[in-house]
């Protein structure tokens, strides 16, 4: 995937997903196909999930849930339809190798393991300076019209 020119990156997020600041967890989305995408996250001096200068799991967790839903947002916009409204259903197998610092740079790879009513299981690898610093298998729940 190419991360010289990226699909949708800064306030262009807002197009693919509901959440809004000081909750926004995703910066950039690079090139997505069918079933796999990549985002990105520069961590900000001040942001809501940092404690002593480290991001937390529960800031990485948002970060990778909120992956999923520009990934959605990306697709349906591609389909001509709105992004839709997501919810973490569940975390399995969460790993986390190290907590990144303020100013690292968040690469986060999803891909779709499968979908079925509404629901996607999703698989998700965090890495920074091409490290990885964690990763796990989520459920989504997309909200009905």
């Amino acid at each position: 995937m190419s991360k010289e020119n990226p699909l949708y990156q800064g306030d262009e997020i807002k197009n693919l997903i509901p959440q809004r600041e000081p909750i926004l967890m995703v910066d950039t989305l690079f090139d997505a196909d069918e079933t796999s995408c990549e985002t990105a996250l520069t961590i900000q001096e001040g942001n809501m999930f940092c404690e002593d200068e480290f991001f937390t799991e529960p800031g990485l967790i948002e970060h990778i849930a909120q992956s999923a839903s520009a990934f959605a947002g990306h697709t349906a916009k591609k389909n001509g339809k709105p992004a839709p409204i997501g919810f973490i259903g569940e975390v399995k197998k969460f790993k986390l190798a190290k907590l990144p610092h303020v100013g690292d740079k968040l690469h986060t790879s999803i891909k779709i393991i499968s979908e079925i009513n509404k629901i996607s299981l999703l698989s998700a690898e965090t890495k920074v300076n091409g490290i990885l610093i964690d990763n796990c298998q989520m459920k989504i729940f997309i909200k009905e019209d």
